[in-house]
């Protein structure tokens, strides 16, 4: 209320008459009027002088005009940034990825969720299932892409389960089998994908109650096909970062087959905003 008073005042002073000041602002005369009255009494100051000809500041009144239009500009200014954030004309949705799904999804998502929503950007942070948890919960992001399931203190929605494959060289004596053996995965050097403490690869191993050769560990998906392809060891990968590859390697599915179960985390779904939600939707329909 006390704002609309403000912008009665500014108005006000601008027209040098409160009737064009009511018409302005859609109010009446006396509405105008009283407001710059409750004003007068609540500050305990003149600020403007009546008469025949109209009204005039005084010199209170004069002292006090610059902060009061600098108070209803930036109220201005906020009512237009809230009015695009419910047009969702512009700002920024922050993720936090892995990089088998800011390789195959991400890149196709946006580009049709950027047609419909042109001024909105995006903020990708990449990194491992732990580290995406951690910037979820400190809210360096709006939501993350994750394995699930993820840790309680965050909501999740279920995207996919995506099947890990073995990856094997093209000369491998296993090329031409139907399904790999998961004894087989002792026979060769292994090369172990590990993605911050939650390694799916290695929960296959307990499983199975298998302890293949390991040789090589690291979290870059194609750091691994590299070594397959020059015939360094085997690995066992998702299905997601096999698509469009340029290397010289085989994929097999387990006898025995395994999944990972990738989802989307965030503190609180009612939270988000508005374009984080809109766009969650076309994650879930919209994902090839």
């Amino acid at each position: 209320m006390n704002l609309q008073k403000y912008l009665a005042f500014v108005k006000a002073a601008e027209y040098g008459s409160f009737t064009k000041a009511a018409q302005s602002l859609n109010y009446t005369q006396s509405g105008i009027s009283r407001m710059i009255h409750d004003l007068e009494k609540d500050w305990d100051v003149f600020l403007f002088e009546r008469g025949r000809e109209g009204i005039r500041l005084t010199s209170d009144g004069i002292k006090l005009l610059p902060q009061l239009k600098r108070i209803c500009n930036e109220q201005e200014i906020l009512k237009r940034q809230i009015e695009e954030l419910h047009d969702m004309q512009s700002g920024v949705i922050r993720i936090g990825t892995f990089s088998s799904a800011a390789t195959h999804w991400l890149p196709n998502i946006i580009k049709i969720f950027k047609k419909d929503y042109p001024k909105m950007d995006f903020e990708l942070l990449l990194g491992d299932y732990t580290e995406i948890e951690g910037w979820i919960l400190e809210g360096r992001v709006d939501f993350g892409f994750l394995r699930l399931p993820a840790t309680a203190e965050l909501e999740t929605v279920l995207l996919e389960k995506d099947r890990l494959l073995v990856v094997i060289p093209e000369d491998h004596p296993m090329a031409d089998c139907g399904k790999f053996p998961i004894s087989e995965l002792t026979k060769s050097p292994f090369m172990l994908l590990e993605k911050g403490a939650k390694a799916e690869i290695a929960e296959i191993f307990e499983k199975h109650r298998i302890s293949p050769e390991v040789h090589f560990t690291t979290w870059d998906d194609y750091a691994i096909m590299s070594m397959v392809e020059n015939g360094l060891g085997i690995s066992i990968l998702p299905e997601l970062i096999l698509q469009r590859i340029p290397y010289r390697i085989v994929a097999k599915e387990l006898e025995v087959p395994a999944y990972r179960d990738i989802g989307i985390g965030m503190r609180e779904q009612k939270s988000l905003s508005r374009a984080a939600k809109r766009f969650m939707e076309y994650l879930s329909f919209r994902r090839y």
